[in-house]
């Protein structure tokens, strides 16, 4: 008996993840009338914001543009409470989507998806979960999200730590007690700055260890009133259309000068004036060459580390907190609150891991070469396995049996426009690899339209009387060599970060996200879309 025969449950569609995609999907495909199976390995919707409920946990996108756009209904009943929300808010915002439209019914909690297979016979997938279940299904679409596959460090001995180990993204629901505890923190990432930040006062003594220092941006995160609410909803139609033309899908975009076309005492001021919106607007709404030409990100680098300077007591230690090895906006730029005041605490330790390295957790903590750490609680906020990591998690087979994580291991990593694959028909993926959602874009605007160009490919397979789509193995070398192409031209890949893929032992370092802007990938969508679909193959 084949697979499909097998499975004991058939539908049109497997969506896996219940997160901004996999809800939207479900959405978008029982539009069109198909019998969706979203399952979903947590105990309830929300994805990033189900899972990663760590202490200051909070958006960095401005809440009236990290939402749905498809229903005026839920834009004018939800009331965020402030720009930048936490976690909680989020959550329950996502839980009322899911309410709101009903969506609970179509999804399956605590179900792991282990595997997916082929069948061209059947022109279907094989979908089995960690429960033993086995679903067939046309279509099958990975919601799985970019950063969700945690990493421990590589450290010998962790095993034996008596303590409490904790990964910020496995955060328990009932929280952590960490209350006149000594805590220690790996990782200084956006993740760990909001926890550093957050806990500093409650902690009896925190010790960060730092591989990498950041650069950041002060958040500005004023309240909302009922008058601030119905000025933002008079502007919804507006940032509808806006934040899907922009480099990064917000409502911000690079000037439209040159840097050095713009005399230097105007170049500060707009700098300064960047700065105090309190936003990523200082990163991703100023100046473009900042990605580009290394003497612009050098000034852009020079503001910052000034900035960082002029909040920290102890120039040893503000010499540890500055970036001195890597430029501006070449790793991910995290918003703080208060971060660099916590170095100035006296409960507070900050320990550079490159000048005295980690060596081994031991059962009473971490032993560094300067010596050891004495811990009650170690947190590790040290990140994922971006961009590949979930697709590479599931066991995906495609035409020939062929296994995805084998063939990029081999061939190196392969999307078109980072929603198919060639060789993995009617496989669909969001927040893939080389697409801008991978890293430069605010995830909900670019997932909206990668669920729609996915919800319009279905549609067109479907109205011509077809059962498959995939891309042609031409059209994705094509868009690889083009990304490449654009990413190369970026001062990215001179840095190390989760960007390249450096924060894996074994993956290749390799630029994951697109950097022609989110605005540019929409237009090329729309036109592979127009032309119906060439460079696809249907069968």
């Amino acid at each position: 008996m084949s697979n499909v025969q097998q499975a004991t449950k058939q539908v049109d569609a497997v969506v896996v993840g219940a997160g901004f995609a996999g809800m939207y999907s479900l959405y978008k495909l029982r539009e069109q009338g198909l019998k969706v199976q979203v399952y979903e390995a947590g105990t309830g919707v929300g994805g990033t914001w189900y899972w990663n409920r760590y202490p200051g946990a909070r958006v960095d996108s401005q809440a009236y543009i990290y939402q749905y756009w498809f229903s005026k209904e839920l834009l004018d009943e939800w009331n965020w409470s402030e720009r930048f929300p936490a976690q909680d808010e989020t959550e329950r915002y996502l839980n009322h989507v899911a309410d709101r439209f009903d969506l609970r019914k179509d999804i399956q909690f605590k179900t792991r998806v282990t595997a997916a297979a082929y069948d061209e016979a059947s022109q279907r997938w094989t979908i089995t979960t960690d429960d033993g279940q086995s679903v067939s299904a046309q279509y099958f679409i990975m919601g799985t999200g970019g950063l969700s596959v945690p990493m421990l460090p590589a450290l010998p001995g962790i095993e034996n730590f008596k303590g409490r180990i904790v990964h910020t993204a496995q955060w328990p629901r009932e929280g952590v007690d960490l209350k006149g505890k000594r805590v220690g923190i790996i990782g200084t990432g956006a993740t760990g700055i909001q926890v550093i930040q957050t806990i500093a006062g409650e902690v009896g003594h925190l010790t960060v260890f730092q591989r990498t220092p950041n650069y950041t941006i002060p958040m500005r995160n004023p309240k909302y009133d009922d008058a601030a609410r119905a000025e933002l909803r008079a502007q919804y139609p507006m940032l509808k259309e806006r934040v899907q033309r922009t480099f990064a899908g917000f409502d911000y975009d690079f000037e439209d000068r040159n840097f050095f076309d713009v005399d230097p005492a105007e170049r500060q001021r707009i700098l300064q004036r960047l700065w105090d919106d309190g936003s990523l607007n200082f990163w991703i709404g100023g100046f473009r060459e900042v990605f580009f030409d290394e003497k612009v990100n050098a000034e852009f680098s020079d503001f910052v580390r000034q900035r960082i300077r002029e909040r920290v007591k102890d120039p040893k230690v503000a010499d540890k907190l500055v970036p001195q090895d890597y430029g501006f906006g070449t790793r991910r730029v995290p918003l703080e609150t208060k971060y660099y005041e916590a170095f100035n605490r006296d409960n507070v330790l900050l320990v550079d891991t490159k000048a005295t390295p980690m060596e081994e957790v031991t059962a009473k903590g971490i032993r560094t070469s300067a010596g050891l750490h004495e811990l009650d609680i170690l947190i590790c906020a040290t990140g994922f396995d971006a961009g590949t990591g979930a697709l590479t998690k599931v066991d995906i087979r495609g035409r020939d049996g062929v296994l995805l994580r084998d063939a990029w291991a081999q061939d190196g990593v392969r999307t078109t426009m980072g929603l198919q694959v060639h060789g993995y028909p009617n496989l669909f993926m969001t927040m893939a690899p080389f697409s801008p959602a991978a890293a430069f874009c605010n995830v909900p605007t670019c997932l909206q339209q990668q669920v729609d160009w996915i919800a319009d490919c279905i549609a067109f397979v479907r109205q011509q009387g077809r059962h498959s789509i995939e891309p042609s193995a031409e059209a994705e070398a094509k868009w690889v060599a083009h990304h490449d192409e654009l990413a190369n031209l970026t001062l990215v890949p001179k840095t190390n970060s989760w960007y390249m893929g450096s924060n894996v032992k074994g993956k290749p370092r390799r630029l994951l996200a697109y950097a022609g802007g989110a605005g540019t990938y929409r237009a090329k969508c729309e036109e592979v879309k127009a032309s119906g679909y060439e460079g696809f193959v249907t069968a």
